[in-house]
């Protein structure tokens, strides 16, 4: 992690480095709040690589928080309550807030 101010008016590092003991989540509620600005309960943000075929095999559902989902490279699909999306182009994203499943 970079050095940050004091007061925890914002956060720096690096998202491979940072989401590793996370499991990919680099922002949530379940980031310890040692972390500054990336410990909240508002919004969720993952990094991480995906292999070709991988699945989650369980929805998460009553989400209480925003969650964005971003495509950096290759083709990823995101399954929410009332349809699903295929990211397939650099910069692609996808957006849903509380109570929406997905998977």
């Amino acid at each position: 992690m970079g050095d940050e101010p004091a007061n925890g008016s914002w956060t720096a590092g690096n998202a491979n480095d940072d989401s590793a003991d996370t499991r990919g989540w680099l922002v949530g509620h379940f980031i310890d709040p040692s972390h500054g600005g990336r410990a909240t309960s508002d919004v969720e943000v993952k990094w991480a690589h995906h292999n070709a075929r991988e699945r989650r095999l369980h929805w998460t559902s009553d989400d209480q928080r925003t969650t964005l989902v971003i495509l950096i490279s290759g083709t990823f699909r995101v399954d929410v309550t009332d349809g699903s999306r295929t990211m397939s182009r650099q910069g692609d994203y996808m957006m849903w807030g509380p109570g929406t499943d997905h998977s």
